[in-house]
């Protein structure tokens, strides 16, 4: 594994980290802020730019009360400034008195910008059993 996608799997790790723990503040900073941002969360429609993705966050959160992710990462690609993560997210939720389980697969975009990996796009889309 070279160093720069040793790289990118830690942000992407950093994400993750961000998301089972409903941090919005490390969650931003990992996301980029750009205009073009896009975030798909499964079975839902595309959202673009940071304001929009950062408040589907802010309200998953605030809905749930606990989140176990594993990962399993299929894929992890570098070319030049922009990599892709390929990966099954395995979700354990609960929200209100409900525990969900839920099998994402999921595409992970990051560009680097001043040496850092920012996550540009998120696409999860579930898996049908």
């Amino acid at each position: 594994m070279s160093n720069a996608q040793a790289a990118v799997l830690e942000s992407n790790q950093a994400f993750y980290r961000a998301f089972e723990k409903k941090d919005i503040e490390v969650m931003e900073a990992v996301c980029s802020k750009g205009i073009g941002s896009l975030c798909i969360h499964p079975g839902r429609k595309a959202l673009k730019g940071w304001e929009d993705i950062r408040q589907s966050w802010v309200q998953i959160f605030k809905a749930t009360r606990y989140l176990e992710i594993d990962l399993d990462v299929v894929s992890v690609e570098v070319s030049g400034d922009f990599a892709y993560v390929v990966l099954v997210e395995n979700v354990m939720q609960v929200a209100g008195s409900r525990r969900l389980e839920a099998k994402s697969i999921a595409t992970n975009v990051f560009e680097r910008m001043g040496g850092q990996w920012y996550l540009v796009h998120h696409h999860g889309s579930p898996i049908a059993e």
